[in-house]
């Protein structure tokens, strides 16, 4: 294997860059952390010819295989990930860790915090992403300091381990498996990107009794799981008059009738608004995350270039939810000082004033009961004893266990 071996001078200044950055910026908080970005070449594990601009910039994954039909199945995160679930997951030298999803960077910078008396197992169900990652560490001399295992993780590793300090986890999971929760040590942390029917949070979760709590959570997105622990999306396809197609993406069970929506693109369109503003700006990556668990019918869009969603791109998000016959999307519009936007939206269909009304009043319940407060995170293995859930905490069943998302109260409803 052929990798660029940039001046070393030159690579040395953009890691330093980059570490620079990320201090700044507060993603690297620990000096352990920052010293591992410091060191590990991270241009000797992109694809030859990467230059190195885009090898250290802070918000680049970099591809490591596709499919044949060109998805990226295997990626080098963007650098401000996998230093915050380094951070997320509290590594100190001596411990032991568990990486599941491989690439070779991100192992290397593991070894380098915990150190020769640590240790690093990193797992993959792909033997061309093993062994590119087995060659890669060798060449930047963490070959003997990284156990690279081909094996699907949903499933216990294969040979003997001892409980693992920690377990991150590099790739986008819809459950948890009990095996990562067998080979997790007690008081120890997983940090997993957990799909949440279609909205992933990376969360750091530590054991508290029979159930799982979250620690931390960052937004990001990550390829899908292989394997066992595949959770493949069901797609619908919504042709307008020209033969274009919305694409609606479920995860979590596709709401019946979908039939009904035959034709829906040629109605009318009509819209609804919140009263709900924003500033630009200002991240509303929990509205998302709240439309997902509380909305019914909800989905995710795709717009094919051609359709009239496709031209109005600015104008919308790709979450939306489908209502019987008809279906309405996120819809933002600006305001009139130009400060920032109103939330609203647009929707499609015979009903679609209710399709449109119905997630505004989301909007408006988000804004008035979560809006500027950090939800926490829980998961609740099949077996373990769960208690009964409030009105206002969602609950999401899993194959393996129950996730649940909980926002803190109002000091209104608090009182």
């Amino acid at each position: 294997m052929k990798t660029l071996r940039h001046n070393d001078a030159s690579a040395a200044k953009h890691r330093d860059t980059l570490a620079d950055t990320l201090l700044a910026n507060k993603i690297i908080t620990s000096a352990e952390v920052e010293r591992a970005f410091r060191t590990v070449p991270r241009h000797l594990f992109v694809a030859e010819g990467t230059p190195l601009e885009d090898t250290y910039n802070v918000d680049n994954s970099v591809a490591i295989k596709r499919d044949p039909d060109g998805v990226i199945i295997s990626s080098t995160s963007a650098a401000y990930i996998q230093a915050r679930m380094i951070e997320q997951v509290g590594l100190a030298a001596g411990m032991s860790v568990l990486e599941i999803g491989s690439g070779g960077f991100n192992a290397a910078l593991l070894a380098e915090i915990v150190g020769p008396a640590g240790h690093v197992v990193s797992v993959d169900i792909d033997r061309d992403v093993t062994d590119r990652a087995r060659e890669l560490l060798d060449q930047a001399g963490y070959g003997n300091r990284v156990d690279v295992v081909l094996a699907d993780a949903e499933n216990p590793l294969p040979g003997p381990h001892e409980p693992f300090d920690a377990i991150l986890v590099t790739v986008g999971a819809w459950d948890l498996a009990p095996a990562w929760l067998a080979h997790l040590a007690e008081g120890g942390t997983i940090v997993v990107p957990l799909r949440m029917n279609g909205v992933t949070r990376v969360i750091g979760f530590r054991r508290e009794g029979g159930h799982l709590v979250s620690t931390s959570s960052e937004v990001a997105g990550f390829v899908p799981m292989q394997g066992e622990g595949a959770r493949d999306e069901r797609v619908f396809l919504l042709p307008d008059r020209n033969g274009h197609h919305v694409k609606l993406r479920f995860e979590d069970g596709v709401p019946p009738g979908l039939q009904l929506l035959d034709g829906v693109l040629t109605t009318e369109r009509t819209e609804a608004w919140s009263g709900v503003t924003i500033k630009h700006g200002v991240s509303f990556a929990d509205l998302h995350l709240w439309l997902a668990v509380f909305m019914p019918g909800f989905c995710r869009l795709a717009a094919d270039e051609g359709t009239d969603l496709a031209a109005e791109r600015k104008g919308w998000f790709p979450f939306g939810a489908v209502h019987g016959d008809s279906f309405a999307y996120l819809a933002v519009r600006p305001l009139p000082d130009g400060g920032g936007s109103e939330f609203g939206a647009r929707a499609y269909g015979v009903h679609g004033v209710a399709a449109a009304t119905a997630l505004v009043e989301q909007i408006q319940a988000w804004d008035g009961q979560a809006r500027d407060r950090e939800p926490a995170f829980a998961y609740w293995p099949a077996g373990s004893d769960r208690p009964e859930f409030g009105k206002d905490t969602a609950v999401l069943f899993k194959m393996h266990g129950v996730s649940t998302i909980s926002w803190p109260p109002t000091a209104s409803a608090a009182r």
